[in-house]
């Protein structure tokens, strides 16, 4: 069995998450690919972050179609600071020890990566992916990566955020579930 594992803040999940997934579940010939909202990103700020309740909600109705993809709120559940290595040695009892894990990850988290808590680990109990973005190319592919190139799409979360604030338009950057969702929730207004 093959799984991706697609983790993030998805404040919103857009159009760009979804492309990403896709080409990553085809390229890696995945069975499932699993969304995993984080609670609390370690490298990022928190700053702006709605609830991760709406954040797994909004994932959950982007993805709801798609047979191949899952969300998942193991890291909702355990609160707090949102840690890749615990989250993969939860995933590994889940599945059988012959199961492929692949942490997808852009290549804009590329320089951080080796700096994550316990890397070492994150190399043991997956295998790590990097998808290509055209504004972060790839030098040198780190030996402990393989590389996926995937469509860019110029769209961000804040950028969405921002618009939300402005009060423009946001149809075509997030599925319409997800804007929806955001309209009826009041979300990002303020």
């Amino acid at each position: 069995m093959r799984i991706g594992i697609l983790g993030g803040t998805f404040n919103p999940i857009h159009i760009g998450h979804l492309i990403l997934a896709e080409e990553a579940y085809r390229l890696l010939k995945l069975d499932k690919l699993i969304f995993i909202p984080c609670y609390l990103p370690p490298h990022k700020t928190s700053q702006g972050l709605i609830s991760a309740k709406h954040r797994f909600h909004m994932v959950k109705e982007a993805i709801k179609e798609n047979k191949n993809f899952l969300v998942s709120d193991i890291e909702i559940k355990e609160k707090g600071i949102s840690y890749t290595f615990k989250t993969l040695q939860k995933i590994r009892k889940i599945f059988p020890p012959s199961t492929e894990i692949f942490l997808i990850v852009g290549s804009d988290a590329i320089d951080e990566l080796p700096r994550w808590k316990n890397f070492d680990l994150i190399l043991k109990l997956s295998k790590i992916v990097i998808a290509t973005r055209a504004n972060f190319p790839i030098e040198k592919r780190p030996k402990w990566a393989k590389i996926i190139r995937i469509p860019y799409i110029e769209i961000s979360s804040s950028q969405i955020r921002k618009r939300i604030k402005r009060g423009l338009p946001i149809r075509y950057f997030v599925p319409s579930q997800v804007e929806k969702y955001i309209e009826k929730n009041k979300l990002y207004y303020e």
